[in-house]
């Protein structure tokens, strides 16, 4: 029996989905290999639409369910060395925008979370950095970039801040969206949307000492 009709059979029904699963592949575009870049979509964007596909009959057929993506505020703004990530971040946040509208008539909601530094794993095993040194030319960037993650890992908040912002969002029974979840999320979202592409990559480029 395939998952979801084995939850179905379990629990009678599923009234949300979350699609969390995800990593980071950071790193120069030219140092990873396609092998890597496959795996980056394949986990953060195939599989989250292989999922929800699985679940789409199912909440189709009951008129109802909530779907709630884990994006990030790196699905709204981006950092060097992100290319892989950020690509597959903004990915999640127009394939969920773009679903509102066929499964809004059929009752199921969309969601999507967009944790800022949380304190998982992301910096550790879900963490994929890629480099090749004899690229020197990025060297000076792969450098800087390591220094400011350092950083930003040692501010994050606790998973269970994120969790609760799931949670609201899943049960809310609201037309909202998007939620920005802990970590400085609504800060650091309020600050991309609040400047111009040029002031922004110059608040970067301070942040890493450049």
């Amino acid at each position: 029996m395939k998952p979801v009709a084995l939850a179905i059979a379990e629990f009678g029904g599923i009234d949300a989905l979350l699609n969390n699963a995800g990593y980071g592949a950071y790193g120069p575009l030219e140092a990873f290999p396609m092998d890597g870049i496959r795996r980056q979509w394949d986990t953060n964007v195939l599989g989250l639409l292989a999922v929800t596909k699985a679940v789409l009959p199912h909440m189709r057929q009951n008129k109802t369910g909530v779907i709630a993506n884990v994006s990030s505020v790196g699905g709204k703004l981006t950092f060097p060395l992100g290319t892989l990530y950020h690509g597959t971040k903004w990915a999640v946040e127009g394939l969920t925008e773009s679903l509102h509208y066929e499964l809004a008539p059929l009752g199921i909601r969309v969601k999507i979370i967009e944790p800022g530094a949380i304190a998982t794993d992301f910096g550790g095993r879900s963490f994929d950095f890629t480099n090749d040194e004899s690229l020197s030319e990025y060297q000076p960037t792969v450098q800087a970039m390591l220094s400011a993650i350092e950083n930003v890992f040692t501010t994050s908040s606790p998973a269970a801040d994120c969790a609760v912002v799931i949670y609201d969002a899943i049960t809310d029974g609201s037309e909202k969206m998007r939620y920005p979840a802990a970590g400085g999320a609504e800060e650091m979202l309020a600050m991309r949307e609040g400047a111009t592409d040029e002031n922004y990559f110059a608040q970067v480029k301070a942040m890493m000492g450049s």
